[in-house]
């Protein structure tokens, strides 16, 4: 009886270890497409998953193009030694990255190649999985870039063929757009979610540098005159039974600014063209209350942006109290973490990194 009684109490002990482990996974997941030394700088101890960003096709293969990128993900790899639980992720593509995407991926005996490439690239820098930041399948993406029908059922099929060549050990994940057109039209979520790690929703750039109508551009709840946002993607993808312990909600590390925006409203769903993006750790020097910047906080959609009535700038981003507002979402819904477009916009102390870290530790 003692004994049968020890090895219950053992039992219940490592499945309450486990649970517990379980508990406080939280994945923190930034891409990196700054300059190589730049990487040392940053707190790399608050992220569990570093994404160097990015390499391309080079016919049907997974390539660096160049030595400068070769040095940066060295670089990456090295960080393990300040933060041995991380993560070192390679992503392909971006939005002017994956022209040849929709050809290459569109055979088997292409897929394969691009696979198997993949895995000796994982290998020989030792690095721990790879992203796919193909904008997007089956719907237009980049100026110019194809697209076709089939690209759905084709990366569906990708996604198998890495999961077949790299097996279990190494980690999958993909960019996701975070907009209803792509939820509804890129991707068999069915068949993929099973097989990846985690995905990553880019819920920023939901206003976009072609729109003529400003808003925000990384909101985390809708209104009726923004559709689109971070509540938005994760409640259809859940209705679309994509397990919530599988997604990530974008948070942006940049402002996008619109001109010429008249000053009705604060500028905010104003006409005006785009102008410019900037990372965070200009604004500061660049959107100051000293150079006719005022802050404004959007209750609906719990985001901040910022108005200048004398340059007639419309600006929306992300800071430390919408960041904080998405991680406390993050919680709330028990996703696996938040991700972020980039590191290399982020102060080298007293960042939006530090923002995620501190909320993470008080949860």
């Amino acid at each position: 009886m003692k004994s049968k009684t020890l090895a219950c109490l053992l039992a219940f002990c490592c499945a309450t270890v486990s649970l517990s482990a379980q508990h406080n996974k939280f994945t923190v997941f930034g891409y990196f497409a700054g300059r190589a030394t730049m990487i040392d700088s940053f707190p790399v101890e608050k992220l569990t998953h570093l994404c160097f960003s990015f390499t391309h096709l080079k016919g049907n293969h997974m390539a660096l193009m160049n030595a400068r990128d070769s040095a940066s993900l060295i670089r990456c790899v090295a960080q393990k030694k300040r933060n041995p639980n991380l993560k070192v992720i390679v992503s392909l593509g971006g939005w002017t990255g994956c022209f040849t995407c929709s050809e290459v991926f569109s055979t088997d005996s292409a897929r394969k190649q691009f696979a198997s490439s993949a895995k000796q690239l994982l290998q020989d820098f030792g690095a721990d999985g790879i992203d796919l930041d193909w904008e997007y399948p089956t719907i237009k993406g980049a100026p110019g870039h194809p697209y076709s029908p089939d690209d759905k059922e084709h990366f569906t099929q990708l996604i198998k063929t890495l999961r077949d060549s790299l097996g279990k050990q190494k980690e999958i994940s993909f960019a996701a757009g975070g907009f209803s057109k792509y939820i509804n039209e890129s991707v068999d979520w069915k068949a993929v979610a099973p097989l990846v790690n985690r995905i990553n929703l880019m819920t920023y750039d939901l206003i976009t540098g072609y729109d003529t109508v400003t808003g925000h551009h990384t909101a985390l709840y809708s209104t009726p005159q923004q559709p689109e946002s971070c509540d938005n993607a994760v409640k259809m993808l859940l209705a679309k039974k994509v397990p919530a312990r599988k997604l990530l909600i974008g948070a942006a590390f940049y402002a996008r600014i619109w001109e010429n925006v008249a000053p009705d409203n604060d500028g905010l769903r104003g006409h005006g063209k785009f102008f410019r993006g900037i990372s965070y750790s200009g604004f500061n020097r660049f959107l100051s209350t000293d150079s006719g910047f005022v802050y404004h906080w959007d209750t609906a959609t719990a985001a901040p942006y910022l108005y200048n009535a004398s340059k007639k700038w419309f600006v929306t981003f992300d800071d430390s109290t919408s960041i904080t507002r998405k991680m406390n979402y993050v919680i709330q819904h028990k996703l696996n973490g938040i991700m972020f477009w980039q590191l290399a916009d982020d102060r080298f102390t007293n960042g939006l990194l530090d923002v995620i870290d501190e909320v993470k530790r008080k949860r």
